[in-house]
């Protein structure tokens, strides 16, 4: 494409995402996600997507929409988080999971991103991460049909460490509030969060930003991530539904409260 990476619809932007892909998804809880590319994904109708994101949304927004549209075979996750139909396919048997320490998935999508193969961290170390035996997969009754096998552990200076992989992906959806056409990206605050990382690991990244701007607007010192990671550029239109900023979980102070 160049170096003007941009395209003119988010429905043009995953056209290419095909059956069983794997992804990689920005976001934490409901902040930060790709709500435009994932409606249009999930508008596309394709399943059997092997999704790497912190969570899965919730039941009706995020990646929740295709969840319940029966589209994703396999989430590798952190926590399940305010999801129940998440929790519920999985216990079935429905969904394959593989839960990961958090901080231990951020840096198997840097790692991945950054070409490392496997490094090797404390997190886990004593625990079924590392002993293996955790439930990916449930059969039917209730049982364990797919289990976690056991990481390759060593010890550096007297400490027990685990061998983990660098995760990289077919595709990865980030969004972003400010980018240009050539694909360098700005996130705002906490909205940067997975968002990064999820980029960095997908081998096509398509971005959706709130403002596009021209090459050489942006200083270098602001941006966050730069183009050599982004293949695709979507400016989301003002007042999209798919591009609404949900709290996952609104609390307020009562009227009159201390």
């Amino acid at each position: 494409m160049g170096l003007d990476k941009t395209v003119a619809s988010a429905a043009e932007a995953v056209a290419d995402i095909p059956e069983g892909a794997s992804l990689a998804v920005g976001g934490f809880g409901l902040c930060g996600i790709p709500g435009t590319l994932i409606d249009a994904l999930w508008q596309r109708g394709v399943g059997g997507l092997r999704v790497v994101s912190n969570n899965c949304g919730v039941d009706d927004w995020g990646l929740g929409l295709l969840l319940a549209a029966g589209r994703i075979s396999r989430m590798t996750s952190s926590y399940v988080g305010e999801n129940k139909e998440f929790a519920r396919q999985y216990l079935s048997g429905e969904l394959e999971v593989e839960l990961v320490p958090q901080g231990t998935l951020a840096e198997r999508l840097r790692a991945g991103g950054a070409g490392i193969p496997a490094f090797y961290t404390p997190a886990g170390t004593g625990t079924q991460v590392g002993e293996g035996g955790l439930p990916w997969r449930h059969a039917a009754d209730g049982s364990v049909a797919v289990a976690s096998p056991a990481k390759e552990a060593r010890e550096f200076d007297g400490r027990p460490y685990l061998l983990e992989h660098g995760i990289t992906t077919d595709y990865a959806l980030v969004r972003a509030t400010i980018g240009d056409r050539h694909g360098n990206l700005v996130f705002r605050s906490s909205a940067r969060n997975f968002n990064p990382l999820a980029a960095m690991a997908g081998r096509i990244t398509v971005a959706e930003v709130d403002h596009l701007v021209e090459p050489g607007e942006l200083d270098p010192d602001e941006v966050h991530l730069p183009g050599v990671f982004v293949q695709r550029v979507v400016r989301v239109t003002p007042g999209d539904p798919a591009a609404e900023r949900r709290i996952e979980r609104r609390t307020v102070r009562q009227e009159g409260g201390s």
